[in-house]
């Protein structure tokens, strides 16, 4: 939404595959310490085989983190610069899940959290991934609960409604920050 009213946004997400992928330094150091059996046929990473290692073992989680999140935050850092340097007029949005988990939140002015009420956001989980609700609860208690992120925000948007209704919030905060 944020993109289609004329923002830049850098998805973390996205990054995250681009680091991991065959032969990249992280995918080299994830296969070095978790093994040959967390890839695919075709040399990627088996996600579904890591998932289940590393939500069941918090230890692993971390390791994975310290070997992806640097990549991802120097790349973002790459990323957001070019664009301030070659379109200095439009707002630049950096969307990262782990955010605040990953004490990146200190390196931003303004913080954005989108929120549901977990029973919400537990069905959406199911639905997206399609995963068994106990899956699904492990994955949702493995990141810090929406209630304390908020604390965290300069900006909340309440995504348990319509999309006109999503919408409205994000062009508000759009507006909002445009003008600073």
């Amino acid at each position: 939404m944020f993109q289609v009213l004329g923002a830049h946004v850098l998805d973390a997400d996205i990054v995250a595959r681009q680091v991991v992928e065959p032969e990249q330094p992280a995918w080299r150091e994830i296969v070095a310490h978790f093994g040959q059996k967390i890839l695919l046929g075709n040399g990627q990473l088996d996600r579904k085989k890591l998932g289940a290692i590393v939500f069941h073992q918090p230890d692993e989680r971390r390791m994975l983190e310290q070997i992806i999140h640097p990549r991802v935050i120097a790349d973002i850092n790459r990323q957001e610069q070019f664009l301030r340097e070659t379109d200095p007029e439009r707002v630049v949005l950096v969307d990262v899940p782990l955010l605040i988990e990953a004490a990146m939140h200190t390196d931003y002015a303004i913080v954005i959290v989108v929120y549901v009420a977990e029973a919400i956001q537990l069905q959406r989980l199911m639905r997206r991934d399609h995963i068994s609700e106990e899956i699904a609860r492990q994955r949702i208690a493995a990141q810090m609960p929406l209630a304390e992120k908020i604390k965290y925000a300069t900006y909340t948007i309440n995504n348990a409604y319509s999309f006109e209704h999503t919408l409205k919030q994000v062009s508000v905060i759009y507006k909002d920050i445009s003008q600073n």
